[in-house]
């Protein structure tokens, strides 16, 4: 018996059914198996190539945004400098921290692991051109933070706080700017902290209306004398930090309450969202010359 007629057609197998039958349902029978048998194979090579995928994802990993560079934080012993400090640090950077508080900045930078620290005042202007004249080797950014700014009328202004003041938001920039620029590597930024609520039109706003309208002029004039360096501003609205918290005293609860209701974002801003406009800015070698605004959606829904 074969169970192939092997020329010989019309051969029967057993209880007489016709070989040519047989073959019929046994080439059915393959094409089925065959098929499934295919199939299988298919499923199984998906699964295989999706767990080659997960096993690469696994295995590349993002460059980090500030790998080996060097990030000088003025005012980062506390609060969005701190914050900066440390979302720096993820990325891969070295920093190097200033403040006015030695015990203070020693714990920030214990914190972090900053590269080293130096205690002075920035608005000292002498203090200011050793610490970069003594920095050992090149920057390549340097963030500049400062004290809360100074809101009164008329009637009540004090010119000696005021000068300070101007000192602290529009000077220091600029001999930031004058210092830095044998300092900072091409490519590298000078970061700016400004804000947003001088925009607005109320009594008291003299001052801090004019400083707010001057650091992004500025910051486009120095864009284009210190090119390649870069040269941009942050202006930010209410954030969360212990400067505010100084500022606002038992009011800080209610503030913070006022703004999740009103913001679209329902939160408040935390230094960590300044942190990482921040080091964008730093990362994004085509950023420079512009004001970049963070404060939650507090302008568009300001009365």
């Amino acid at each position: 018996m074969e169970f192939e007629d092997g020329g010989r057609s019309g051969a029967f197998l057993k209880g007489g059914e016709s070989t040519q039958n047989f073959e019929g349902e046994t080439h059915r029978h393959w094409k089925k198996k065959h098929h499934e048998s295919a199939s299988q194979r298919n499923r199984c090579k998906c699964i295989l190539d999706l767990d080659e995928m997960r096993n690469m994802t696994s295995l590349i990993q993002r460059t980090p945004e500030l790998l080996d560079q060097t990030v000088v934080l003025i005012g980062g012993s506390a609060g969005i400098g701190l914050e900066t400090a440390r979302r720096a640090r993820t990325e891969g950077a070295k920093v190097i921290l200033t403040g006015r508080n030695p015990e203070r900045l020693q714990r920030a930078a214990s914190d972090i692991g900053a590269l080293s620290t130096a205690a002075f005042d920035a608005t000292d202007f002498k203090l200011l051109e050793k610490f970069f004249d003594d920095l050992p080797a090149p920057v390549n950014h340097v963030l500049v933070t400062g004290p809360g700014p100074y809101y009164a009328e008329l009637a009540d202004f004090d010119f000696d706080r005021a000068r300070r003041d101007i000192e602290a938001h529009l000077l220091l920039p600029m001999q930031v700017a004058r210092n830095a620029r044998n300092k900072v590597r091409p490519g590298g930024t000078l970061l700016f902290m400004g804000g947003t609520g001088g925009r607005a039109t109320a009594k008291g706003f003299v001052l801090i209306s004019a400083l707010t309208a001057a650091l992004p002029a500025m910051a486009k004039s120095l864009a284009l004398e210190l090119a390649p360096i870069r040269v941009n501003v942050i202006a930010a609205g209410f954030v969360d930090t212990p400067l505010s918290a100084e500022l606002l005293g038992d009011q800080l609860e209610n503030r913070r309450n006022q703004l999740r209701a009103e913001l679209p974002i329902h939160r408040v801003v935390e230094p960590a969202d300044v942190a990482a406009l921040a080091v964008h800015i730093m990362a994004n070698t085509a950023l420079t010359g512009a004001t970049y605004d963070i404060d939650g959606g507090q302008q568009i829904v300001a009365h």
